[in-house]
């Protein structure tokens, strides 16, 4: 069995996660680490002293380059670093989820990776669980019917930073069924900022695909879960039945009707970490030849949708997809909810 060897950029949550899927790997050999803070790399070394560890992606690069490199910095460095890894003679390359701070960036990212011909993985957790491979089975299956709509509620946690993985999972469960469009409310009261970025206080993000599915999303720093002990909330809900689960929660609750009062399943976890399946899968192509970038392009998708949310919220309009042909209209000067003064233009909508 050939071992691979790799390189981490950034020792945040992202970073360490590939760090300890690497280790526990038996295909991988960490040998190096960079990040711009001082503290972090003498806290790196101290989780592994054996790797050699530098203050800058380009300094890991022309001392130390490897076989598979993980891109772990924060989103807007994402396409830098990426294309920079670009120029090594790799094996694979992983890029933490959002792909950028931009649909735009997450594209030119794809598209240079698949310029190169490498094997990528993009570690959205959600599709590595047991539960989670159980769960879109039985959608795309048709165990609940026709999918209709998907209620996701999150606390403490935003629209860029969980909403990523909640959109992602949403677009894997209509891989078939682009969005249409996308309308998103956020407020901004507390001026919070979450893993570098700025993000909403509260916020609803409203989307729809093609065929008419539905997704509606409550996010923010405060959202109110109506199950006890409970941050994450997903419901499925179909024309034959629903499926209740918890996001990263290894446990579901199915009611159709082949289990009319509901079951509960509890799938027997994997022993590998999400992380070190998405790297064992990646490096499973670069052994095959066999490319797979079904789940970076639906992770870029999920980005697209990230995106729209926010140009919604900020131009109070609904967003049309795809991204890149949208141009955000002049805000018209109506109110709903105003009484109509009888002249001005408009359209009487009761004869629409």
């Amino acid at each position: 069995m050939q071992v691979y060897t790799a390189s981490v950029i950034g020792g945040g949550m992202g970073g360490r996660l590939s760090m300890n899927a690497l280790v526990v790997s038996p295909r991988f050999r960490l040998i190096a680490m960079a990040d711009l803070r001082a503290d972090v790399r003498k806290h790196l070394y101290e989780m592994n002293p054996n790797i050699k560890l530098y203050a800058s992606h380009k300094d890991l690069f022309a001392d130390c380059p490897t076989d598979v490199v993980c891109v772990s910095t924060f989103p807007p460095s994402h396409r830098e670093v990426t294309l920079d890894a670009l120029k090594l003679n790799l094996a694979g390359i992983l890029c933490e989820k959002p792909l950028g701070d931009t649909a735009a960036a997450g594209r030119a990212i794809l598209s240079a990776v698949k310029m190169r011909g490498l094997p990528m993985a993009v570690p959205h957790g959600l599709l590595k669980l047991k539960h989670s491979e159980e769960i879109i089975a039985r959608v795309r299956g048709g165990e609940l019917g026709e999918l209709e709509l998907v209620e996701i509620e999150c606390n403490k946690w935003d629209i860029i930073n969980a909403g990523i993985h909640w959109l992602n999972f949403f677009v894997n469960l209509v891989p078939d069924d682009p969005a249409a469009w996308v309308m998103s409310l956020s407020e901004s009261s507390t001026r919070t900022y979450r893993d570098g970025m700025q993000v909403e206080t509260t916020a609803v993000t409203y989307v729809q695909t093609v065929g008419g599915v539905r997704l509606v999303m409550h996010t923010g720093d405060a959202v109110q879960i109506r199950r006890a002990n409970k941050d994450f909330i997903f419901r499925l809900v179909g024309t034959r039945g629903v499926i209740e689960f918890y996001a990263f929660e290894g446990v579901y609750l199915l009611t159709n009707q082949q289990y009319p009062n509901g079951q509960v399943f509890t799938p027997e976890p994997y022993s590998a970490s999400p992380h070190q399946r998405h790297l064992e899968a990646m490096i499973d192509q670069a052994e095959s030849g066999k490319l797979d970038y079904s789940i970076p392009e639906s992770s870029l998708a999920a980005l697209e949708l990230v995106e729209a949310a926010y140009i919604s919220s900020a131009h109070r309009c609904k967003v049309t997809l795809p991204l890149e042909q949208f141009v955000p209209p002049a805000e018209p000067q109506w109110l709903p909810g105003q009484p109509y003064s009888g002249s001005g233009g408009g359209r009487d909508g009761r004869k629409l």
